[in-house]
């Protein structure tokens, strides 16, 4: 029967093997398990726990979802749309925020807004379905090794037994710090980290419209109230280094709810005093990048070929494109050397290079909290209102990286925004 193995190790045959069952691994594992390709997913974790990332893809990515053919999934699995973006914060009226605020669902076709859910429960949701489609997956899966080349080894340990499976190709969707990328050798680069972020997942707040989101600067943080529909919603609050603590400890939950008694805020108080259903957890921003994220044998996809700033929330997409990309190479091509990646590899490292040049520009001009950030950040605003196109690289961000010309995301483009 599909998902399950038994004592001889029947089950492990496969043409794929996918390391991670996460968005990404459980993904690839419906798209290639729905066109008759043999999968095995391997996931060290027996249960998805609520890691506080991953919840939310701007319009662009829910396309990728559609196109993947993985939407359906995401939907059933508690998807809520937000149709508005409204800039809440200290350099405006809460009135000028929402005259201001951005129509998620009119930006892409047949896409009707952007989408929030649990991760968990997502994760969850396509592991099932990839199994229900015929894939084999293991959880509990420890002292992986994974060898590269024309016919690549995963060797494991899953329920005190030691296997090892030599498929046409493994896929590396181990998320950060991927133990495939390390052991294939790929060459991993690191942007410093800009600042923190911590989140939070509340319920019962349902004076918060769950159509509207909202990111805005007051005070020493930045802001984000993600509605994930029925009165539940993901709080995210961006700080410097320099308060490297303030969410951490024993109270870390209490004090990141009193973060959120904000002035320009709608409903702070309700936020503030809303039922924690999840742990407050916070981690550093900055990018990671492998611009080669293939080798014989082997290639990775989503966090483990590299991820982008998560102030900026363009994870669940960009695992959702890489997946597709792997997808139609593996589908359009008999012979599945790594030269079949070349249009991914490419893709991805202009993919990836633009949304990085954005991170820095929103961290620059919206996760800073000096006088000067202040007026660099007034002045900012007044710039884009006299020159629209002073703010397509933000744009990018919602209708995807390669929705806007490239000049968008060259120094220029900075330098006119912020200098």
């Amino acid at each position: 029967m599909p998902g399950e193995l038994d004592e001889t190790g029947s089950g492990l045959a496969s043409d794929v093997v996918i390391v991670g069952g996460g968005v990404a691994g459980g993904a690839l594992a419906v798209a290639l398990t729905r066109r008759n390709i043999r999968v095995l997913m391997l996931e060290k974790s027996l249960e998805h726990q609520d890691r506080v990332r991953g919840e939310f893809m701007p319009p662009w990515g829910v396309e990728e979802a559609k196109k993947l053919g993985v939407f359906d999934v995401l939907l059933g699995a508690g998807g809520h749309f937000t149709k508005r973006a409204i800039p809440y914060g200290e350099d405006m009226s809460a009135e000028d925020a929402e005259a201001r605020a951005l129509e998620l669902g009119k930006l892409l076709p047949d896409v009707e807004g952007a989408m929030t859910f649990g991760h968990p429960q997502v994760c969850q949701a396509l592991n099932v379905a990839a199994v229900s489609a015929g894939a084999t997956m293991l959880r509990g899966v420890g002292d992986l090794t994974v060898s590269a080349g024309r016919r690549p080894k995963a060797a494991f340990t899953h329920q005190g037994r030691r296997y090892e499976v030599s498929p046409r190709l493994i896929v590396g969707a181990d998320g950060r710090g991927s133990a495939t990328a390390r052991q294939v050798g790929a060459d991993v680069k690191f942007d410093a980290s800009h600042h923190l972020l911590s989140g939070l997942l509340v319920d019962g707040v349902d004076a918060w419209p769950e159509q509207d989101q909202s990111i805005g600067v007051e005070g020493d943080i930045t802001f984000y109230v993600f509605p994930q529909g029925g009165g539940r919603i993901r709080l995210y609050a961006c700080y410097g280094h320099d308060q490297r603590g303030r969410f951490s400890g024993a109270d870390s939950t209490r004090r990141f709810q009193e973060a959120f008694r904000l002035k320009s805020l709608p409903h702070a108080e309700v936020l503030s005093a809303a039922r924690p259903i999840g742990p407050c957890h916070g981690y550093p921003s900055g990018d990671t990048w492998i611009d080669t994220p293939v080798v014989p044998g082997v290639v990775l996809i989503g966090d483990a070929a590299g991820h982008n700033d998560p102030t900026i929330g363009q994870g669940l997409s960009i695992s959702l494109r890489d997946t597709r990309h792997v997808v139609e190479a593996l589908t359009s091509n008999a012979d599945w050397g790594e030269s079949i990646f070349g249009a991914y590899v490419e893709e991805r490292r202009e993919r990836m290079r633009r949304l990085r040049f954005v991170a820095q520009l929103f961290s620059a001009l919206r996760v800073e909290f000096t006088d000067d950030a202040r007026a660099r950040r007034r002045r900012a605003l007044k710039r884009m209102g006299a020159e629209p196109r002073l703010a397509l690289p933000f744009l990018a961000t919602q209708k995807g990286p390669f929705s806007v010309p490239s000049e968008a995301f060259e120094q220029n483009a900075w330098d006119r925004l912020l200098n």
